[in-house]
């Protein structure tokens, strides 16, 4: 569905970026702009999709407007992250933590949304609140090959999507045949090759995810993860309550990513808040350290590839004060709800 979605809306990407970019607003309206529609479309189209295909075009803009495409890169990377907590759709561990726990798709909304939305304007503060005034640097224009808007295929998609996105709101029909179906719509065509909408998967990053899974099975097969759960509860840190659980998402997260962190973290998931628990945490985590999420390294790699280059020490900037305050929101947030 995802991969199906990325090839009818990337026309639709391109533009919307370009179109941005272009725009005549001051550098801190765009990067707002910015903020707002990757955190919408990452709670819908998942982020990494977002960050892969947002990314090149965004660095064309930038350059065009004599922009330094770093601070909009970053804010990509942690709005991309941010707003994907907002939904189940939005990341990996979100589809595998509602999918696990059976969470309803409009009451998970409900417990994530405002934290994901708050957080989305702490992003744009804190690298607002960075750049200052250095907005302004030379960069080379790269040649970006990306595909043309198509109206009807940007419709199709969009109609589809809303459809879809409707019917995980409303109807009780199970999310994955709900996925597949519309899998199904988008790849029926008489213009497109199946094959064509197959090339565009990243087979390195699946390889990246199926090397996480095998270390993360190896390490629950050892019985490492249940003897080291055993010594905390004897040390008095039971991990299935609310607060070791979001203490211990965070952490994890950043140690093996958010992703296997949920993986190893969900046998341990039967308080009530601990879906939402475990998403905002691992989610927002991810943008504390450049390993921390998929889309990091996404957007990095992406960058690199045309010249533009972003270290540890850049990301740290950004990523280390919206982690934390975001963290502190959802906390608080959660803490309400449990109350």
């Amino acid at each position: 569905m995802v991969v199906s979605a990325q090839y009818r809306l990337g026309g639709f990407y391109t533009a919307l970026t370009r179109r941005l970019a272009a725009t005549s607003a001051s550098p801190a309206v765009l990067l707002a702009l910015l903020v707002g529609v990757v955190g919408g479309l990452s709670a819908l189209l998942a982020n990494d999709i977002v960050c892969l295909a947002v990314t090149p075009v965004l660095i064309e803009g930038c350059a065009r407007r004599g922009l330094d495409p770093v601070p909009f890169l970053l804010a990509l990377a942690c709005a991309a992250n941010v707003g994907s907590a907002a939904t189940l759709i939005g990341n990996p561990q979100n589809m595998l933590i509602g999918q696990t726990l059976h969470l309803s798709f409009a009451g998970y909304l409900r417990d994530a949304g405002i934290p994901a939305l708050l957080g989305l304007g702490v992003v744009w503060g804190v690298v607002r609140w960075q750049v200052g005034r250095r907005w302004y640097k030379a960069t080379p224009v790269p040649v970006v090959s990306a595909p043309s808007f198509n109206r009807w295929q940007t419709g199709k998609g969009l109609v589809v999507l809303t459809l879809l996105v409707g019917a995980f709101l409303f109807t009780p029909f199970p999310r994955d045949v709900l996925a597949l179906t519309a899998a199904g719509v988008l790849l029926t065509s008489r213009r497109f090759a199946s094959r064509d909408i197959l090339g565009l998967v990243d087979w390195q990053l699946l390889v990246l995810f199926f090397g996480l899974f095998v270390v993360n099975h190896a390490l629950a097969a050892s019985g490492m993860l249940s003897h080291l759960t055993q010594q905390l509860d004897a040390m008095g840190i039971p991990l299935a309550h609310p607060v070791w659980l979001f203490a211990a998402t965070v952490v994890l997260s950043n140690v093996v990513s958010n992703v296997p962190a949920v993986m190893l973290l969900l046998p341990l998931a039967v308080h009530p808040l601990a879906g939402p628990i475990l998403a905002l945490a691992s989610t927002l985590a991810g943008n504390l350290l450049l390993v921390g999420s998929i889309a990091n390294i996404i957007v990095v790699d992406q960058a690199a590839r045309f010249g533009v280059h972003i270290s540890w020490r850049d990301h740290a900037r950004v990523g280390v004060p919206v982690t934390l305050l975001t963290l502190a929101l959802a906390a608080l947030w959660l803490w309400g709800l449990s109350l």
